[in-house]
């Protein structure tokens, strides 16, 4: 088969596929990393060869991709040698290395706060059920619900990187407001899916709120109800 030359119009690197853009071929044209040979990753605006493919109605695939001949695929430049008059010099590595502590704090703040929720939301469904509001079979429960709402996630991620049918974001919030948002948030953070939709982040904090004030609510209405009028 005579391999068709295109130009890689999108590339996304999280899910490593993208699109190749060929004059021959009315419709982008779908490939994966792993249809992809070539010294280093593909990149937009590369030039390549590649064999098509029709799988049912999902539009044309990509097959054997490849740089074209006579291009080069540009690396970042290695930084410049430091001259040794230079090396002479007080450096600023203790600033630089508390920047990048700086940065790396920030970066695990997200975490801790989840897991600090996580453990918070466990604690909650323990003093409930020590209070007689829940049976202790409803853990079954709730390990189910989560191990449900992690595989929903999966399933999306694999729709997204082989484009199929995709799970609809209100099952996944669906899923996260009856008690499914912790296996959200790890499969959120395993998978690195549906991280960087605000829209969608800003409902599933929402889901939490729900869940967990629903919960709390649940617990200690006994105390609240019992209470006397003033």
């Amino acid at each position: 088969m005579k391999k068709k030359q295109g130009t890689v119009v999108r590339w996304d690197g999280e899910k490593a596929f993208g699109f190749i853009r060929c004059p021959d071929i009315p419709a982008d044209v779908f490939f994966h990393l792993r249809d992809f040979t070539g010294p280093a990753k593909p990149q937009e605006g590369l030039k390549v060869l590649f064999e098509d493919i029709h799988v049912g109605g999902k539009g044309p695939r990509g097959l054997s991709v490849e740089p074209a001949r006579n291009t080069i695929i540009t690396e970042p430049p290695a930084p410049p040698p430091i001259p040794a008059e230079a090396q002479l010099l007080p450096r600023s590595q203790p600033a630089s290395r508390s920047r990048s502590q700086w940065q790396k704090r920030r970066e695990e703040r997200p975490l801790w706060v989840g897991l600090g929720l996580i453990a918070f939301w466990l604690l909650l469904w323990l003093v409930g059920i020590g209070m007689g509001r829940f049976p202790w079979v409803i853990l079954t429960a709730v390990v189910l619900v989560n191990l449900a709402t992690f595989y929903m996630y999966w399933r999306d991620k694999d729709a997204a990187v082989h484009e199929t049918q995709r799970t609809p974001e209100e099952q996944l919030h669906a899923l996260a407001v009856v008690g499914g948002w912790p296996g959200a948030w790890f499969a959120q953070q395993i998978l690195r899916h549906k991280t960087v939709k605000q829209p969608f982040r800003l409902i599933y904090w929402g889901t939490v709120a729900v869940n967990m004030g629903a919960l709390l609510a649940w617990i200690l209405w006994p105390a609240l109800s019992s209470a006397p009028a003033a």
